[in-house]
């Protein structure tokens, strides 16, 4: 039936009348770890790559004068503590450590289990890695380990046991960090590592006949007749996508393991102070799924930040932090690069820019230029020469900021009412490095999880929102109005009951084209789809098809753009809100359906900007969700105690229009109507 404008809006309208939320529970930090209330600038040290302890005297005194509070060190040093296996040597550790306190430092352990020295792969070769042609190899590069071996996980363990106990009652112990970049690093093929995955297959199927009909064996006479007939799907060429989809799984839980073995330590021996890990859990090598366990063994969100553009960065820090009631740590901070040695300004605005994310702690990479190794021509905040360069001063700037702005609100725990959906299946399944059939069918309208995701969060961070990005079926996700499900192909089973729940007992859920196509193993559900949950969509899509220009209304506005293709919906009991006015027949561009308490509203189009800024605006009053302050391009604010932070992410000034008059407690500046920022500026005001 062929609706108005006027009546699309109406039934939205009415569709979302009625609905009340409560607010987002609230946030806080655990009760006695250490932190509270503080904001951290520090530094990350490699003190065994020094000359000598006057050396370090000195950097340890320059960082004090900077008026750093945290070091973070220990990390890729693991034959420093133990040159071999067994032999322990502490000596000038013990100093620095002893050091650093004198001088009012803290300092973050990291236990240093990648890579692993020459001596453990010489030893024990089963931590060697091995190619798909079954070739060894030499440990050329980091994280050049299999960490699934026994005996790289036995010492490892030993290290991590022999570590916190001696530094435990250390005054100038902070906290612990596990195996610097976990979830980088590169999958092994040996004979080893094949039985395992076999034992894991064995844990997760129970029979063979169930892991037959998961792979889909049937298909091109692969079947399964023994358990000895599998073997590791090939990474660079991968074959059938159900097994490569269960091999990264697999990968990903001996990622895990390690975490949960070094945790297992951490509560033995140190449980007063927290772990605070530098993880990677979108590394392309391996990854693994970090937002299905990150509470088995994290106290805060950590990572290491090198941002690009503000959009893909603040995404991902905002996954960092996941739906911890803690700040997010950068563990690692932009400050020079590998032949770049920086921007003045620039670590300045990220790091205010992080302040917005909620983060607690910027800790630049690195403190020394490197002069050798891998990351050689790393420029840090001291040169070669060891003369301190302009960003040594830039973050005793920071420092001192910091220092003003941890007594007015920060570091602040957003309590975010909108969550997007993301987990570390879907990218596997959405992302192979094979261009097959399956590749080819979805890139008719689909871009890739990562473009929907970012589609779907660039109106809500220019509008200045707080967003989580979770993984729904592992969240409560009673504490948000609004959950996005933006292109998850594969929406997996513990997902899907989240999500019909949430819906049911009164949430609002937004879906977008190519979701729901397969189920827990990758393979298309045999059900009209979304799989699941046409039921609480209230339609039914299966044919999509390529498009040009689309055109669509939703609500007042009109938005044109090049969608890539779309969906054809097929309603039963949804509304229709909008139509592709552009194509015959109008068919259905976006649906809403009441479902239990709540709705379920369903986008014919990948996740994108346009689409989706029309339909958030229509929905921001009915959820009660208020769009932060009104900014230009490339600034982003949030208001926090009353007073407003504005950053400045462009290499151009800003005006920014402001109620009044208003003080800059940065720039001791008073401005009226206006508040000028220069190019990568920054200010708090307040009335």
């Amino acid at each position: 039936m062929k609706i108005s404008r006027i009546a699309a809006l109406c039934s939205l309208a009415f569709v979302m009348a009625g609905f009340s939320f409560a607010p987002a529970t609230g946030a806080s930090l655990p009760p006695g770890w250490p932190g509270a209330g503080q904001l951290f600038v520090g530094t990350n040290y490699q003190p065994f790559d020094r000359s000598g302890r006057e050396q370090i005297e000195h950097d340890i005194q320059r960082m004090k004068e900077a008026g750093f509070r945290v070091v973070r060190m220990g990390d890729l040093s693991w034959d420093s503590f133990e040159p071999r296996e067994g032999k322990f040597d502490f000596t000038l550790f013990d100093w620095i450590m002893d050091r650093m306190h004198a001088a009012g430092l803290k300092v973050i352990l990291d236990i240093p289990g990648q890579p692993a020295p020459m001596w453990l792969h010489r030893k024990y070769p089963g931590v060697n890695l091995v190619d798909e042609r079954g070739a060894r190899l030499d440990p050329a590069e980091r994280y050049m380990d299999d960490t699934s071996d026994p005996d790289y996980r036995r010492l490892l363990v030993r290290l991590a046991d022999t570590m916190t106990k001696r530094y435990a009652r250390h005054p100038a112990l902070f906290a612990i960090g596990y195996n610097n970049e976990s979830g980088n690093g590169m999958v092994s093929y040996s004979e080893a590592d094949r039985l395992r995955f076999i034992a894991w297959l064995r844990r997760k199927y129970a029979s063979l006949d169930a892991l037959n009909k998961a792979w889909a064996t049937q298909r091109w006479s692969r079947r399964l007749g023994a358990w000895d007939d599998v073997r590791l799907p090939y990474k660079e060429d991968v074959g059938p996508y159900e097994r490569y989809l269960d091999m990264r799984r697999f990968w990903s839980d001996q990622t895990v393991e390690v975490l949960d073995s070094l945790e297992a330590v951490r509560r033995k021996n140190v449980p007063d102070k927290p772990a605070i890990s530098n993880l990677w859990d979108s590394s392309g090598r391996k990854g693994f799924d970090m937002l299905a366990t990150y509470r088995r063994y994290v106290s805060y969100g950590a990572m290491g930040f090198y941002p690009g553009d503000p959009l893909s960065s603040a995404f991902e820090a905002t996954m960092m932090r996941a739906a911890m009631d803690t700040p997010i740590w950068f563990n690692e901070f932009t400050a020079g690069g590998p032949g770049y040695y920086g921007t003045p300004g620039r670590s300045r605005m990220w790091a205010h820019f992080g302040l917005l994310l909620g983060a607690q702690a910027v800790m630049p990479w690195t403190w020394h230029s490197h002069h050798g190794g891998e990351e050689q021509a790393l420029f840090g905040l001291v040169d070669h020469d060891d003369r301190a360069s302009w960003k040594l001063g830039e973050f005793e700037d920071i420092a001192r900021e910091f220092r003003t702005l941890e007594k007015l609100g920060f570091p602040r725990l957003p309590k975010p009412d909108v969550a997007i959906a993301y987990a570390f299946d879907n990218m596997v399944a959405t992302n192979l490095p094979k261009a097959g059939m399956s590749n080819s069918v979805r890139s008719y309208i689909n871009p890739g999880y990562m473009k929907q995701a970012h589609g779907a969060y660039e109106p809500l961070f220019k509008d200045n929102v707080d967003v989580a990005v979770i993984h729904i079926g592992h969240e409560d996700l009673g504490r948000y109005k609004l959950v996005i499900v933006p292109g998850m192909y594969l929406l997996d089973s513990a997902s899907l009951a989240n999500l019909r729940k949430f819906v049911a007992d009164g949430g609002t859920a937004i879906m977008t084209a190519q979701s729901a196509k397969v189920n827990d193993h990758s393979q298309w559900h045999d059900t009209p789809l979304p799989g699941g949950l046409t039921d609480v969509f209230g339609l039914r899509t299966n044919e999509f098809y390529n498009a040009g220009a689309l055109q669509l209304t939703v609500g007042s506005e009109t938005v044109k753009g090049e969608f890539g293709g779309y969906e054809v919906l097929e309603p039963s009991t949804a509304e229709v809100l909008a139509r592709f006015e552009s194509l015959d027949g109008k068919p259905p561009a976006i649906t809403v359906n009441r479902f239990g308490k709540g709705r379920a509203i369903y986008v014919a189009t990948a996740a994108q900007a346009p689409v989706m800024r029309s339909l958030y605006r229509q929905l921001y009053a009915s959820l009660g969700i208020t769009p932060g302050p009104k900014t230009p391009d490339g600034v982003y604010a949030r208001t926090v105690d009353g007073r407003v932070l504005y950053v400045n992410t462009s290499s151009e000034a800003r005006d920014v229009e402001i109620d009044g008059a208003m003080r800059g407690v940065l720039t001791g500046r008073t401005w009226e109507g206006k508040l000028h920022l220069a190019p990568l500026g920054v200010d708090l005001l307040q009335k």
